[in-house]
């Protein structure tokens, strides 16, 4: 069982840079076909100052600085018994090429289910971008197999 004692802890924060090129990429390996993530005319006519970032863009932001898979490490949960239950995002302002966004994560619950063979690391996240506006907060789900 993941010690209880956990619920608070912060991860750190993890910094992204939001380039353009990794944009267009994120946004074809998703099956985003609107112009407005790939195509920079399509964004400035949509009201934005650079590509926007799609919307599930910022999960990659940990996932780069291994922030996640080092909390897992530290909680002695095994990779192989982990699964993504679900995400959420609520952005609060555009993420755009050329930001710099700041991830900083929280473990905000742990809790069992069917008598613990089911355990839940459930995250909550807020990303600030270079000028320290909260641009987006973020929940996780964790899923733990026993």
């Amino acid at each position: 069982m993941i010690d209880r004692k956990w619920i608070g802890f912060e991860l750190g924060s993890s910094a992204l840079p939001v380039e353009r090129g990794r944009l267009q990429f994120f946004a074809k390996a998703i099956g985003e076909t609107s112009p407005v993530y790939t195509d920079e005319s399509a964004a400035h006519d949509a009201g934005y100052a650079g590509l926007p970032a799609p919307p599930t863009f910022l999960f990659t932001a940990e996932l780069d600085s291994g922030a996640m898979f080092g909390l897992l490490d530290r909680l002695g949960v095994k990779l192989q018994n982990v699964l993504h239950g679900e995400q959420s995002f609520e952005y609060l302002g555009p993420v755009v090429a050329g930001d710099t966004v700041t991830v900083r994560s929280r473990i905000k619950d742990i809790y069992d289910k069917k008598n613990g063979a089911l355990e839940f690391i459930e995250t909550e996240s807020r990303a600030t971008n270079q000028r320290g506006e909260l641009v987006a907060r973020m929940r996780a789900l964790t899923v733990v197999r026993n």
